[in-house]
């Protein structure tokens, strides 16, 4: 889609292919607009499988051609300078030219899996030049024992920046990703970064003097934005006095002159200046609202964006570069919205454990009524470095216009609200973060007594899945749960997820030298305690928080006779609520309203999703 900057009409449709088009790029001189898809061309066989490539749009008219046939796709890509070539991301490896007779897998290394690509196979992420006239591709990195990735022009066109961990245990727990430098025709590697830590984000100054980029020093706390030259040997330094914030989406404007990033900031996520000779950090926008995809054009001395809130999907704005003379460009859903009666948000500031100020946000019921009564589901983020607040949550909405009232918090462990905060769930995640989040419920019953505290359900995913069975282990305040990708046994999950002994920082050491630590934080240890009829959900696929972790939830309840069910989704990964199958994102939302329906509200007669008579199925095809 298109739409003027200055507003002037409405939004058109480019492409109308059935399969998907994505991440558009405009091309230097404004004719072209590049993007990625998966359709075929005129002329493949039936049945082919594509991948997704690179294709072209000529805006003076005519149909997309496919730039790329790259044999095992493109996941990323980005125009030079001068509009004759793009830089790609791909994967290749020895299995491209010869097959393994053999369909076992293999490995050496200790990560050989990861949720959003599955197991791992002999390709790796490389980069490649593709000149637009020819659609030749020439392969400018390789490697079996590395991925690369982000690559970004230098300004001149002549040199590539890209990241990339070369210590060669990128799959043995090595997390020392750095950038690098590479002429656009290949050749040799100049190494940019100078920390044993992460390096990540590279971006060229407009003069092609410095590249700014992020990492976290030490290891695991807040990343920063470091400068370093361009052509290497020397040691980096910050882009700004230090500030307590997470930057991502650098990018550089006003001729080099400031640095933007994007942030989450108490419960909203803005943009950021960094105004580079005096070191100086300030907010851009502002608002109780999510502030993201943020494009720069110095030439025009606008920004552009989008913005979300709880009520409102994300609609394109512009302003000027200093965040004023706002205005919405687009309003994609208004007819929706007209037919729909959705819920605001409201900060609910409470004490924690250890008197620290939390945050907590309350969405009444859609129609709420003084005098009435209402159930009440608090809702836990995953993480614990996430962060809820001022953003679109669809599920939030679905529970509101059932009548329910939603809470949800950001306890110790949140993102947004400073490094001590987010590093003080480190050894407390089912400790202060608990008390944290039960504090909070306190304090909303008592600010709003048309909650009924006889009727409170608690849900969450992932940290947030692990967080609920915690809950449920410890009070039996909550007359329904439902858990999602939840963590049940800290012992198991260690050397089964993706990341093998990720909560070595969080847990004190890893599980040989903090085996009880492990133990006692585990849901699975106090589940004796557990009275709440709890819901299970999880992914086959997910990598994250394997599936043994829910099946272990599922079968102890049921061993000691609490009323609980699970619920397998095929094909999905950890991100199901996220992106997953359409129709497996109804049906999670629709066993989550089933639940609390039946639990919550007293329903004995509520039908699970899978029943006959609400999927036409014959009584053969009966549930299990």
């Amino acid at each position: 889609w298109t739409v003027p900057a200055d507003g002037s009409r409405d939004p058109v449709a480019l492409t109308a292919s059935p399969q998907s088009s994505n991440s558009p790029r405009w091309s230097p001189d404004g004719r072209t607009i590049a993007f990625l898809s998966a359709r075929s061309v005129s002329g493949e066989i039936a049945g082919d499988t594509p991948r997704t490539q690179l294709w072209l749009l000529p805006l003076t008219g005519g149909e997309p051609r496919r730039l790329t046939n790259l044999l095992n796709g493109v996941s990323a890509f980005a125009w030079s300078p001068d509009g004759t070539r793009l830089v790609c991301v791909g994967r290749s490896g020895p299995g491209d030219t010869a097959k393994s007779p053999s369909d076992v897998r293999h490995y050496k290394h200790i990560n050989y899996k990861f949720n959003d690509t599955g197991w791992f196979d002999d390709k790796r992420t490389h980069v490649w030049v593709v000149t637009v006239a020819s659609g030749a591709a020439n392969q400018i990195t390789s490697g079996d024992d590395w991925n690369d990735s982000d690559p970004q022009w230098s300004p001149d066109g002549k040199k590539i920046a890209f990241v990339s961990d070369r210590t060669g245990k990128a799959f043995d727990e090595s997390r020392n990703t750095d950038v690098w430098v590479i002429d656009a025709a290949g050749g040799t590697l100049t190494k940019i970064s100078d920390h044993a830590q992460a390096d990540s984000s590279p971006r060229w100054s407009p003069d092609g003097q410095t590249i700014a980029f992020l990492s976290a020093i030490p290891e695991r706390s807040h990343a920063r934005i470091w400068l370093a030259p361009a052509a290497g040997g020397a040691a980096s330094r910050l882009a700004a006095e230090p500030f307590d914030l997470i930057p991502s989406a650098l990018r550089w404007a006003e001729a080099g002159k400031a640095l933007y990033f994007e942030t989450g900031v108490k419960g909203a996520t803005h943009l950021y200046r960094v105004d580079v000779a005096a070191k100086h950090v300030a907010p851009v926008t502002s608002g109780e609202r999510t502030v993201h995809f943020v494009d720069v054009s110095d030439k025009a001395g606008r920004l552009a964006y989008a913005v979300n809130d709880p009520t409102h999907l994300d609609d394109l704005f512009v302003s000027d570069l200093g965040g004023n003379n706002e205005r919405q460009l687009t309003h994609l859903n208004a007819a929706l919205w007209k037919q729909l009666r959705l819920a605001p948000v409201e900060r609910v500031p409470f004490k924690g454990a250890d008197g620290w100020d939390v945050d907590g946000f309350l969405m009444k019921p859609a129609g709420w009524e003084s005098g009435k009564k209402y159930p009440m589901i608090l809702s836990i983020h995953g993480g614990p470095a996430g962060m809820y607040g001022f953003d679109w949550f669809h599920e939030s909405q679905v529970y509101a216009a059932r009548g329910w009232a939603v809470f949800f918090t950001n306890p110790r462990g949140s993102t947004g609200y400073g490094e001590k905060f987010e590093r003080g769930v480190q050894l407390e995640w089912g400790g202060k973060a608990y008390v944290d989040i039960m504090n909070g419920v306190d304090a909303v019953l008592a600010k709003n007594p048309w909650i009924d505290a006889s009727r409170l359900g608690v849900t969450g995913g992932s940290y947030g899945g692990f967080m609920t069975n915690w809950i449920v282990s410890h009070t039996n305040r909550f007359k329904a749960a439902v858990t999602l990708r939840s963590i049940s046994n800290f012992i198991s999950d260690d050397g089964t997820r993706d990341g093998a002994y990720g909560h070595a920082e969080d847990f004190g050491g890893d599980i040989f030298d903090a085996h009880d630590f492990y133990w006692n934080a585990s849901p699975l240890k106090y589940v004796k305690n557990v009275k709440t009829p709890t819901l299970i959900l999880h992914s086959d696929n997910d990598f994250r928080v394997p599936i043994e972790q829910g099946e272990q939830w599922f079968r102890a309840l049921q061993h000691l006779g609490v009323p609980s069910e699970i619920v397998f989704f095929p094909r999905e990964n950890h991100n199901l609520t996220r992106t997953g199958e359409p129709k497996h994102l109804v049906e999670s939302i629709e066993w989550q309203v089933y639940w609390f329906d039946r639990y919550l509200n007293g329903n004995a007669n509520a039908v699970p999703p899978d029943a006959p008579e609400r999927t036409g199925r014959t009584s053969s095809q009966d549930r299990r």
